[in-house]
């Protein structure tokens, strides 16, 4: 398949999930009886920003041109991909990558994430038999030429050991900040909220520290995140609040809730689901410039960095851990 065929089938692909006929319908419901985090709405969320931001043909074309990707790949490797299960598809990316640079992939995929993502392959190679040749599904890695791993910083060492003899991209824990100036709109507060409690909080994309000034007032964000109260009709979100709301309570330590989310004064960039940590800043400019040299950072979110509300929207060139995805594959 050359270049021009790989997007078009991107793009099929596209038009597939944005129908959501019945028989994608019935994927989705497979995931989430197989992984209740991966409710309807997330799954469509997440369904949604890929074909908008990943499988438009004008899109795909601007972005491989910018690489100067061949129109046949003249060397082709086996690239295996550990994929991760926290979010719906959160392994796409890589998927896409691989594809695009003409390269063969090999996929183990998460036991969180296994429905959506073989739906999709089989999809592919139904359409095109030629796909087959570029994707499979695997339990195990072994003998391929590259690799690209994404896991915990527990996981990483264990990739390390493994593929660090290979050509890799190994992705260890990161998450996402805000930092607040107390002038933010109620807009902008909103889209703060969604940038805190999409997927439930559990993306590395996902907001878990806010940086404020002093004095700062959590009352019009804490009145923005109730358009999540719901979570608390989810047993397994409602079991990680009540679980976090006591071990405050024990300790003595202050926090401030909506009833759904607590926000408690921490030092730490990751926190568990149902709690964002927060500190205050002095200089402005000076945290901004310690978090962009932060390695656990993913995004910065607030007034002069990305938009509130776009935390959970990357692009194309938006590369997990600021690692040139594109860049590795085409040199390899």
């Amino acid at each position: 398949m050359n270049l021009q065929a790989r997007i078009k089938l991107l793009a099929n692909l596209g038009e597939y999930l944005n129908g959501n006929t019945d028989e994608y319908q019935s994927a989705k419901e497979k995931a989430n009886r197989g992984n209740p985090w991966f409710t309807p709405e997330f799954i469509d969320l997440a369904t949604a920003n890929i074909v908008t931001a990943f499988l438009q043909p004008d899109k795909l074309n601007q972005w491989a041109s910018r690489y100067a990707v061949p129109d046949e790949q003249p060397h082709p490797k086996n690239v295996g991909v550990v994929m991760a299960g926290n979010i719906p598809l959160v392994g796409f990316h890589d998927f896409l990558c691989v594809f695009i640079s003409g390269h063969r992939i090999t996929i183990k995929p998460s036991s969180k994430d296994e429905v959506l993502i073989r739906h999709m392959v089989e999809k592919l190679t139904a359409w095109e038999p030629a796909f087959s040749n570029y994707a499979t599904l695997s339990d195990k890695l072994s003998g391929c030429d590259a690799y690209i791993a994404t896991g915990s910083n527990n996981t990483g060492r264990y990739f390390e050991y493994y593929f660090g003899k290979y050509p890799h991209i190994i992705r260890y824990n990161r998450t996402s900040v805000a930092v607040l100036d107390g002038n933010e709109t109620a807009e902008e507060l909103e889209q703060l909220a969604d940038d805190i409690c999409l997927y439930f909080g559990r993306g590395c994309r996902n907001v878990t520290r806010l940086l404020v000034p002093a004095n700062y007032d959590f009352i019009p964000l804490l009145e923005r995140l109730k358009k999540y109260s719901y979570f608390q009709d989810f047993h397994k979100y409602r079991h990680n609040y009540d679980y976090q709301l006591a071990l405050l309570m024990m300790s003595r330590k202050p926090y401030i809730t909506d009833g759904t989310t607590i926000l408690a004064e921490n030092e730490s960039m990751f926190t568990a689901i149902s709690r964002v940590n927060y500190s205050y800043y002095q200089d402005p400019e000076a945290v901004t410039r310690a978090l962009e040299q932060d390695s656990s950072v993913q995004v910065i979110v607030g007034h002069g960095a990305t938009p509130f509300g776009r935390a959970q929207q990357p692009d194309l060139s938006d590369y997990a851990d600021g690692v040139d995805t594109m860049q590795f594959l085409l040199a390899l």
